[in-house]
């Protein structure tokens, strides 16, 4: 069965974890210093979100802007396209990148130096995301 029964739940719960990321003095600083506008595409369900650093932030306590939807009007320095399962997995930390580029389960446009240079700031979101399930009362979503 797949973690999000549709696009609107794929937004709501990555959504949470990109909101509370693009704030966390731990993770933004290290995603908006790396200078790169970041997109995933996913599927089933599908949706784009691309973490833009190359602006000023919109919104208040923010390091970086997040836009879901494809007219962003902006061109990607990384792109990386996935089932919406993988990115539910990848975020819980049990996806090893490299493995799942060789698979062909995560497919990457750019440079896989600058993707993998991202790495150890997103790891604190490994922790982040079950937490962020839990709290929304989703245990269910939560790989154990």
């Amino acid at each position: 069965m797949p973690a999000f029964k549709d696009q609107a739940e794929l937004r709501h719960y990555l959504g949470m974890l990109y909101d509370e990321a693009k704030c966390d003095a731990r993770i933004a600083p290290k995603i908006r210093d790396a200078g790169m506008i970041v997109r995933f595409r996913y599927d089933a369900p599908q949706d784009v979100v691309t973490m833009n650093v190359t602006a000023p932030p919109t919104q208040p306590g923010a390091y970086f802007d997040v836009l879901w939807g494809e007219d962003t009007g902006l061109k990607p320095t990384i792109e990386m396209s996935m089932k919406a399962d993988i990115a539910h997995a990848f975020w819980h930390g049990r996806v090893n990148l490299m493995q799942a580029l060789t698979r062909r389960q995560i497919i990457a446009k750019g440079s896989i130096p600058k993707i993998l240079r991202l790495l150890p700031a997103v790891e604190p979101m490994y922790e982040m995301y079950p937490r962020l399930l839990r709290a929304a009362g989703r245990d269910d979503l939560v790989l154990t």
